[in-house]
């Protein structure tokens, strides 16, 4: 029925401990008060109101078990406390302190081994600074949409330090790939899932990786022909394809590689 500051202090460290945050150590703290006429002494452990009101020191002290994080005291006396009376209120409030993490560790020894799924989180990547306009996009575009797409707040330095925050565990991590894609390069062979962007007479063009689309032939869409790209694919349409050629950084795509029986039209190349 203490201190309201040192109970958060205590409530703060186990909350922390539940949602998983790593702290190095559990923290406690405890409010000291005093009692004197000059002559005598008492010195108080966890005073309550109104012994900090008619009391003549009001002292606060928190830490883990290796040592004190903070001190904060309200010295009621003109002449001050003397040394004697701090050295056996900071013996005091050790004893208090130790005790109560006894308690803590009882209920919460250590901290959850993963961040709990409402806790805020944040992270930070970094992507090559000559890439961050691209990254961006025209007048945000693409940082809109990874934020639309996802629920994440996302936060871009000149240095090429990019902030993803989110209080969604899911959320996070589907920014946080999203941004690691972009500063990944398409390979020749290697399969991706992708979207379709855009659908012309001649085929589709398919984003593999945020911000880098390649051609999807209508030849290479299925094994048996098609006589138009709409027959088969629509736009927003999330599709398996294969990159089959690299050309001065234009892309060749094809699905049907990945089809039984499928080929390519034509013979892969870089």
């Amino acid at each position: 029925n203490g201190s309201s500051s040192m109970a958060t202090v205590c409530g703060g460290s186990l909350a922390m401990f539940d949602a998983g945050v790593p702290l190095k150590a559990a923290c406690s703290g405890i409010a000291m008060g005093l009692v004197t006429d000059g002559s005598k002494f008492a010195v108080l452990s966890d005073i309550a109101g109104l012994e900090d009101h008619y009391g003549d020191m009001d002292f606060k002290i928190t830490g883990t078990r290796k040592g004190v994080t903070a001190l904060q005291m309200d010295v009621k006396l003109a002449t001050g406390i003397p040394m004697n009376i701090m050295k056996e209120a900071i013996e005091q409030a050790t004893r208090g302190r130790l005790h109560i993490l006894d308690i803590m560790e009882k209920a919460m020894p250590a901290p959850r081994a993963d961040i709990s799924e409402f806790a805020p989180r944040i992270v930070k990547l970094m992507i090559p600074r000559d890439k961050i306009g691209a990254f961006i996009g025209p007048g945000g575009k693409n940082i809109r949409g990874i934020q639309e797409r996802t629920g994440a707040e996302i936060a871009v330095e000149d240095d090429g330090s990019v902030f993803i925050s989110s209080c969604d565990k899911a959320s996070l991590e589907a920014a946080k790939m999203f941004v690691e894609q972009f500063s990944m390069e398409v390979e020749v062979g290697k399969t991706y899932k992708g979207t379709v962007v855009s659908i012309v007479d001649f085929g589709a063009f398919v984003e593999v990786l945020p911000g880098k689309e390649g051609l999807l032939h209508i030849s290479e869409i299925d094994v048996k022909r098609i006589n138009r790209v709409e027959d088969v694919l629509k736009m927003g349409q999330v599709i398996e394809v294969k990159c089959i050629e690299e050309n001065n950084g234009k892309y060749r795509l094809s699905r049907r590689v990945l089809m039984q029986g499928g080929q390519p039209s034509q013979p892969a190349r870089k």
